[in-house]
């Protein structure tokens, strides 16, 4: 008798174990939102290089660049915090040709211009002030946060939609959401083409364009499974 009402346990067990794990209607769908910008902020990397045949040479070269570079961009009124070293390295390397060594010091910063109106005038003084090379520009938008906020927004929404599409073929509906997990959110500077692109012209021309600022995409992706009903 034990052993019946042990095997029939079982068999109740595993039947509501079986009704437990049944799988709920679902759909996963990939939500995409984007949001453009016009940027407001630019962020410029420069660098200063110096070489010799002494290290201390070379260094001292190199600290009075930066030197001046420092003071010019707080002439601008650019925030210490905007101003950033990002690396300084020395190096001795030796000329087998002339059998001599050779030394090279080179200090990069980063410098954030929040305002692009003064752009060409920045620049032009930066490499009056000493640095050898700007390596590379980055546009931003001081309000960034806010824009990743609204392009994730719009991501949630367009799953949504997604989602009530694809249900609705098949005769069915969505219920609430059961998984939600976030993508990337990247903003990607790109160009607008209805603006006119950089002249090529002489830095006494007033009209003279040297950026073409362009907007940022600002983009993000949700993945979000719901309930099918």
């Amino acid at each position: 008798m034990k052993k019946i009402i042990l095997v029939l346990t079982a068999i109740i067990g595993m039947s509501s174990l079986q009704a437990q794990e049944k799988p709920t209607p679902a759909i996963s769908v990939i939500g995409e939102g984007v949001v453009k910008v016009v940027p407001d902020q630019v962020l410029i990397k420069v660098r200063v290089e110096s070489e010799g045949t002494s290290a201390k040479e070379v260094k001292s070269k190199n600290d009075i660049a930066i030197d001046k570079v420092i003071k010019y961009a707080r002439s601008m009124k650019i925030d210490e915090k905007d101003i950033r070293t990002e690396y300084v390295n020395l190096n001795k390397n030796y000329n087998y040709q002339t059998k001599e060594y050779k030394y090279v010091a080179n200090q990069s910063m980063s410098i954030l211009l929040r305002d692009l109106d003064k752009y060409a005038e920045f620049t032009e003084g930066l490499l009056n002030a000493g640095i050898n090379r700007i390596d590379g520009v980055t546009f931003k938008s001081d309000d960034l946060e806010k824009y990743k906020t609204q392009a994730r927004k719009e991501a949630v929404e367009n799953a949504k939609e997604k989602a009530e599409e694809y249900a609705s073929v098949l005769g069915q509906s969505i219920g609430k959401a059961i998984v939600i997990s976030e993508g990337s959110v990247a903003s990607n500077p790109r160009p607008m083409y209805e603006m006119s692109m950089a002249k090529t012209a002489v830095a006494s021309d007033d009209s003279a364009e040297t950026i073409a600022v362009g907007e940022m995409a600002i983009e993000a992706k949700i993945n979000i499974t719901f309930e099918l009903k």
